[in-house]
Formats: C-alpha cells, structure tokens, sequence
C-alpha cells in the first residue's frame, strides 16, 4: 500500500454522539468543498495515493473507520448504516458541500447509504471504486465472502498485477495482529449476510446526485457484472471499466481512474465549467 505522504495532517474531529473521528487531510480547504475518501477493508492507507495524486486540485479527507487501525469503535458503532451518519456529521461539522464521496469495496457501500440520508444537500457526486453493498439479482456469486479465504488467496484475487500484492511472510507480529483487528471490525460493520444489505438496491432509485462506477475489470472478489448492476440501480449511473486491475482500481491503473473521474466531473457532474 501507498505510504502516508508527508503533506497529509492527521487529526481528531467530535461529532455528535459523542464518536472522535481520525481523519487525514489532503490539500487546503479554500472552497468548502471536498472529496470525502472512504476506504474498505484494506484500510485508510489504500486511499492515501488517489487522495495525494488529486490534492493538488481539491481538499481531501480520509477518514479511518472507526475500529480500524487502533482507533477506539464505540459498541453502538456497528453497521454501515453508522458510519453513513457518522461521516454525514462530519460534512455538517466541517460545513461542506458540493462534496464528491469516493468509496472503495466496504466505502462505496457507505457511500451509497450516505446518499440515501443526505437529507441537507452535501454531496454532489459519488465515485464507487468495485464497492459492495447490493444484491445485483446475478446467477453467478454476488461477491466472494472472503471470511473463508487466508490473507494470500484473497490478495490473489484482489490484484491483476503480483507485484501489488503484499508479501505476508515479511509483516512483524504488530502488523498481523493489526492486520486480524482490521478483519474483525470489517465483519462486524458488514453484518450477517456480509457483503451486502438485501434491501439496499430497491432503495437506490432514490440517489439523485451523478454516480460513476468504476470497475477493475481482473477483480476476483466482484466481478464487472456486479459493477454494471450497481451502476444501473441508480437514475445517473455511469458505469466505466478499468483494464488490468483487481479490486483496487486506484491502486493498480491510478492514471486510469483518475481519468475517469475527471471525465465524469467534466461531463456530467459540472459540465462546461471547465470551457
């Protein structure tokens, strides 16, 4: 993964409720805007490299689930539906708008829920990097349950290119321990059916805000016809393959989906703004 750039600042903001969020800023917020990453079970850190490459264009935030990476996760803290409130506190806590949420894997689901609730207008666009979340009414598997798999399988299925892959046999005793607190607070945020919520798809017609869905087309945990289900659920989805990555198209093909993106900005969520 992407070490922390140095031009990041780490930080502890309150919301109501009483839960501390650590987030990690990117660029200057001169705008109030932002883009609001949002990772998935790998961790914050498998966001810090989109988050850098576009900082010098926009102020963005990376905030760490709460659970992950040592951070304290209150026991009320435990669906995705939470962290959907939690971090729409934080946009009302920081007074953004016009907010683009990018979610990958676990963070696009939550991404999609935060749409769904957005009752005061904060987000503008949502950018779903191979999220999960849905039920896409498929023949073949919806998305692997990876609980079953050791760490190297689902690395293997996860990216098209081995040299993206981490190597286990070099991680200390600290990191897998950290590693294994990471897998437990995913399994407790994703729930029982673990990958998706059964009812989240029907609900998805009711996202007015443009959403790209972006796909790593090699990925093995959700296959590219997942992808093109969720970008159908919702009445502005724009579905846009990504060749020769997994399940971290930002990771793999950044130039690739930092190019889609910027076409999606450009053409439908802000069109002519750039002429």
């Amino acid at each position: 993964m992407t070490a922390l750039a140095p031009a990041s600042t780490s930080r502890t903001v309150d919301l109501p409720g009483g839960l501390s969020l650590t987030v990690n800023e990117f660029g200057a917020n001169t705008e109030g805007s932002c883009v609001l990453y949002l990772h998935g079970g790998a961790g914050f850190r498998s966001m810090i490299g989109i988050a850098t490459a576009l900082s010098e264009h926009v102020y963005g935030i990376v905030p760490i689930h709460p659970g992950f990476d040592g951070t304290p996760r209150p026991e009320w803290c435990d669906t995705i539906a939470d962290l959907a409130v939690a971090y729409l506190d934080l946009l009302d806590t920081l007074d953004l708008t016009g907010v683009m949420v990018v979610g990958n894997s676990l963070g696009g689901w939550i991404a999609a829920e935060m749409a769904l609730r957005d009752t005061r207008g904060r987000i503008g666009a949502l950018t779903l990097l191979n999220a999960v979340g849905i039920h896409a009414h498929l023949k073949e598997n919806e998305v692997l349950d990876v609980r079953t798999l050791a760490p190297t399988e689902i690395t293997e299925l996860s990216f098209a290119n081995p040299a993206f892959r981490p190597d286990f046999s070099s991680f200390s005793d600290e990191q897998r321990a950290g590693m294994a607190a990471n897998q437990r607070t995913l399994a407790t945020y994703a729930g029982e059916a673990f990958s998706h919520d059964p009812k989240l798809r029907g609900r998805l017609h009711r996202v007015t805000v443009p959403v790209l869905v972006a796909w790593g087309e090699e990925d093995g945990i959700a296959r590219p016809a997942y992808g093109r289900g969720y970008a159908k659920s919702f009445p502005n989805g724009h579905f846009v393959p990504v060749p020769d990555a997994g399940h971290f198209p930002h990771i793999e093909q950044l130039g690739s989906t930092l190019a889609a993106i910027g076409d999606f900005v450009d053409t439908v969520v802000k069109p002519g703004a750039a002429a």
